[in-house]
Parts: C-alpha cells; structure tokens; sequence
C-alpha cells in the first residue's frame, strides 16, 4: 500500500475475537473496508497539504468543512482513525475495569447502566455510525455519531467505540444489530485500553500507541 498512511496492523490474531466476531467477518471488515479507506485517503491527499500531516490532524482539520474535496478526505480519515480505534476497543480476554476507570464507572451508575446505555447507543444510531464511551473532565458519557464522525474531531477525549456499520456484523448476525452489540459488549470489550485513554484525558486522544 503506496502513501503516507498504512494499515495498522491487528492487535490480535484474526480469529481471536471468534465466536463473537467471526475471522471471516475480520477478513472483510479489515482487509477489504478498513484497507479500502486507508487506500483511498492516501489517493486523496496526495499532492495536498494534508499529505504530511498525522492521521488526527487530517480528522480535526477536515471535519465540518464544505469543500467536496475535505469531505472526502474527511470520509476516509475518519474511517480509518474510528477503525484503528475499533480494534484496539476489542480484546480476546478483556481483563475488569479496575482503578480510576473502576471508580468512574460506578460513579456514572455501575456497569450494567453502562452497557446498557452503550447498547442503547448503538441500537438508536440510525443507519450507519458508531457508539462510544467517552470522559469529559473525568466523568464517563455515551455518545452515538454517524457515519465517519468520532468525538475526537470535536475534541471529546473517546474511550472505547464500537462499530455499528452492517459490515461489522452483517455475516455474523445478519440484521440483528442487537445481538451483535450485546455480544460484544458483555464479552470482548478492552477495559484496558479504556483505562489508558481515560489517564490520558489532558493529551490528544491516540487510535494507536
């Protein structure tokens, strides 16, 4: 793959997410739609000034803007920023939230309100989108956006995300979307790097390490 921007490699074996995402699903999700996007922005930017800029940058510098142009590079850099940020939210043996993220949990109403809420999220996101968990002065909240929009653009630190498009689930579960999500919620979510980015709360929010 030619450009500036790579595929992030996969945190994980592509079957290790199995049985609640499939490695057949991982084989199209990340090989054909993730590896599409990362392709097509480094046909986009090519030539521009956004050629040399970091992955968050295009994002912040892109979103809202009217131009055809920045909206696709918008399009395209989100898609791969929200993706990178997908598969680190996942883990095969996601271990407990433990510590400040433990607390925050608790103090937001323990974590059944919050699957639920995230599960609700992503149920009522019309059409194709995300939900997220994000913290904001090191308090927990649930968004939902659409599309190729993340909280990182509007400068909303995320803590874990998951991926409400149909190719995310579509082979798996085919159009019930809420058992995907209660699937992946109850079973493979990363914990782990939902406390790292919630201790980096003051820094810019990282789709990798």
């Amino acid at each position: 793959m030619t450009g500036p921007f790579k595929l992030s490699p996969l945190p994980y074996a592509e079957d290790a997410l199995a049985p609640t995402i499939s490695a057949r699903t991982i084989e199209f999700h990340y090989h054909k739609h993730h590896a599409a996007y990362v392709k097509t922005l480094n046909e986009l930017v090519a030539g521009t000034e956004y050629a040399d800029m970091k992955l968050e940058k295009i994002v912040r510098n892109t979103a809202g803007k009217d131009g055809e142009k920045e909206k696709k590079i918008f399009n395209n850099a989100g898609q791969v920023w929200n993706h990178d940020f997908y598969w680190r939210s996942l883990a095969p043996k996601p271990s407990t939230p433990k510590g400040a993220l433990k607390a925050a949990i608790e103090e937001f109403g323990g974590p059944d309100k919050l699957i639920e809420e995230l599960a609700q999220a992503g149920k009522t996101q019309f059409g194709s989108g995300w939900a997220w968990l994000v913290s904001k002065n090191g308090k927990l909240a649930v968004e939902k956006t659409p599309n190729a929009v993340d909280p990182m653009s509007k400068g909303v630190n995320a803590l874990l995300t998951v991926d409400v498009w149909e190719h995310a689930y579509y082979l798996d579960y085919q159009n019930e979307r809420p058992k995907y999500l209660e699937a992946v919620l109850k079973k493979i979510l990363n914990w782990d790097f939902a406390a790292q980015n919630l201790s980096r709360e003051d820094e810019p929010v990282r789709a990798a390490a």
